[in-house]
């Protein structure tokens, strides 16, 4: 046990440095957390340097009592990270204040994803409004962490949760530039730039509401995908042709789609297919809901796919097109 402490002691030092050298954090800001076992966490110390902690900076808090067993106080955020290990598996958790992100959510409402990077890996970041220097609502951060592994606190920082925190950090560092990007852009045009989203934005209606997961839930699905105009030519551009399944985790409930060219010819009830999307209800009821893309649920693994990703990334858009489709069809 002490040599996995101080092993987790030497990766949160690293870390520390890390967004020290990326200007990621500045000063005594920002707070960075680790899972020891299902009891106990290892948590900075309040006030303390991230970019240059020592051991005796990180100390050791027991999630029921959250006492530490340390002289130095741990850090003010320790009842977000508190409640974090207690409603995700995650193992880490980090929580900086970027100031590019910082700047950009001061002034914007949402992210202009103006790459499809930033589209595949982080989605639709959540942006829950902070109004003191602590996060005294945590409950409103565990929520948005439901729909993704990033969440934006407006004038604040970032909260990232992550199974180690290389994973942690690249979420965050793909943040930072993302919003980089939009500053970029708008050197060069100050008008809004919407022409990536554009197709992917249009709505279809339907008014029958269906048992989620149903049969005739996915068939919904499939009639809104066979009549759809924009998957038709997406279809036959990127020749759309392969089967893919999607899987309830728990029960026996799954689904082959067949494409040929952007039709779905044929629906199957079996996961014969190379590519196969599974998850629990409350993911795919995110998903369904439109508050969770699936391209960023696998990276950030909450969902689990059997094949390639990048193999299916060659059809981003109109997979992207089926998943806007998903939430048109009302579920109960």
């Amino acid at each position: 046990m002490v040599d996995q402490e101080n092993k987790l002691k030497d990766e949160m030092i690293r870390v520390g440095k890390r967004l020290y050298s990326q200007g990621l954090t500045v000063a005594r800001s920002g707070n960075v957390s680790a899972r020891i076992d299902d009891e106990n966490i290892l948590i900075t110390a309040s006030q303390s340097f991230l970019g240059s902690l020592d051991p005796l900076d990180i100390v050791k808090v027991n999630l029921n009592s959250n006492k530490s067993e340390s002289d130095r106080n741990p850090s003010s955020e320790l009842s977000l990270h508190s409640l974090v290990y207690k409603n995700f598996p995650s193992k880490v958790v980090v929580h900086c204040h970027p100031p590019l992100i910082n700047g950009y959510f001061a002034v914007s409402s949402s992210l202009k994803a103006l790459t499809f990077e930033t589209k595949f890996y982080l989605g639709e970041v959540p942006i829950i409004k902070q109004e003191t220097p602590t996060v005294t609502n945590p409950d409103q951060v565990i929520e948005a962490l439901k729909t993704n592994n990033l969440v934006v606190l407006k004038n604040h920082g970032v909260v990232v949760i992550a199974n180690n925190f290389d994973e942690a950090l690249s979420l965050v560092e793909a943040l930072e530039e993302a919003v980089c990007t939009v500053a970029v852009a708008r050197l060069f045009d100050k008008s809004v730039l919407d022409d990536l989203d554009k197709p992917l934005k249009e709505k279809l209606d339907g008014d029958a509401s269906y048992l989620m997961f149903s049969s005739e839930h996915i068939q919904a699905i499939v009639d809104l995908v066979n009549k759809d105009e924009f998957m038709s030519s997406k279809g036959e551009e990127l020749d759309l042709t392969l089967k893919l399944a999607i899987a309830l985790e728990g029960s026996d409930k799954v689904y082959k789609f067949n494409f040929e060219k952007g039709k779905i010819i044929k629906l199957d009830y079996d996961k014969d297919a190379p590519f196969i999307i599974s998850a629990s209800d409350d993911i795919w009821q995110q998903v369904f809901l439109g508050s969770l893309d699936p391209f960023v649920a696998v990276t950030q693994g909450k969902m689990s796919l059997q094949g390639q990703l990048g193999q299916l990334s060659r059809w981003y858009v109109p997979f992207s097109r089926l998943f806007e489709i998903f939430k048109q069809v009302k579920f109960k």
